[in-house]
């Protein structure tokens, strides 16, 4: 599901601010990973899969290092693959996963008095199924209903602008798919307002079972919430803050490996809006 990149998360409002950030995300692929084995599926049209997600994430800072969040949005995922007649288009639409969540920035580096303390926040919070077709080949969400946790943390280092990230979390999930893991990791780098961003991040669904393709020449598909996802991308962006401090962001990521999922190009854009606050965001 779409989400600020770049442990970004780790940052929260100011007390009685809202930072409302609306986000455009779109992904496509022509391979997948059926089990381990990659398979081109623009046969026998040039087309594979194209995604589009339309999501608002509203955050609010309602007391001294406390913040809560919650993301809605839309999707449309569709698809020449595995249709009938052959060629055909595939689709589903609906909403996507809705997330909520309650943050606590346990330390601001900004603020503390020791230099090698990170800003460290964690998150608790829920996830509830969109409305799209969830058995789907490749569907644009879990398609479940679950709790989340999840620890988010910003360093900067000696050299001047130089900053890392890193998260990590889990994925209860109650009903309806797989529980998952999901982590990243990566570096910033700041130039005045402008912030280059570069990392790694991990997906997985800690159970289930690989999806197969069916029929003499693989034209259809068994595949299921249930199914094992593993996804290994990287990541990179730059974001620009202007002096009302907005935060303005392209990013773009990318699969290198995976299971089960589509070898994915996704790119994405987004700003994000404060409204009140005393505190800038750099």
């Amino acid at each position: 599901m779409p989400k600020k990149p770049f442990g970004q998360e780790a940052l929260i409002p100011d007390e009685h601010q809202w930072i409302v950030t609306p986000l455009y995300q779109y992904t496509e692929f022509d391979n997948v990973w059926i089990g381990g084995r990659k398979q081109d599926i623009t046969f026998p049209v040039d087309h594979g899969f194209d995604q589009n997600d339309f999501t608002i994430m509203a955050e609010y800072g309602f007391h001294t290092n406390w913040a809560v969040d919650a993301m809605i949005g839309f999707t449309d995922l569709a698809t020449r693959a595995w249709s009938t007649p052959p060629g055909s288009v595939r689709h589903t639409r609906g909403l996507s996963d809705t997330t909520y969540g309650l943050r606590y920035q346990v330390w601001n580096e900004r603020t503390a008095e020791s230099k090698w303390t990170p800003t460290l926040t964690l998150r608790a919070g829920g996830i509830y199924r969109g409305t799209y077709q969830k058995d789907f080949p490749f569907a644009p969400g879990s398609g479940g209903v679950g709790i989340e946790v999840e620890a988010m943390a910003q360093k900067s280092f000696g050299w001047e602008g130089l900053a890392g990230y890193a998260t990590v979390g889990y994925r209860d999930i109650r009903s309806g798919a797989n529980s998952q893991l999901f982590a990243t990791v990566g570096i910033n780098q700041k130039f005045r307002g402008v912030t280059l961003s570069a990392g790694y991040r991990h997906q997985q669904s800690t159970t289930g079972f690989d999806a197969r393709a069916t029929g003499i020449t693989g034209n259809t598909i068994v595949y299921t919430s249930y199914v094992k996802e593993i996804n290994e991308q990287f990541e990179a962006g730059i974001g620009y803050t202007d002096k009302h401090d907005r935060h303005w962001q392209f990013y773009y990521q990318g699969n290198f490996d995976g299971r089960n999922t589509g070898d994915k190009d996704t790119y994405g854009i987004y700003v994000s809006f404060p409204i009140g606050g005393k505190r800038g965001r750099d």
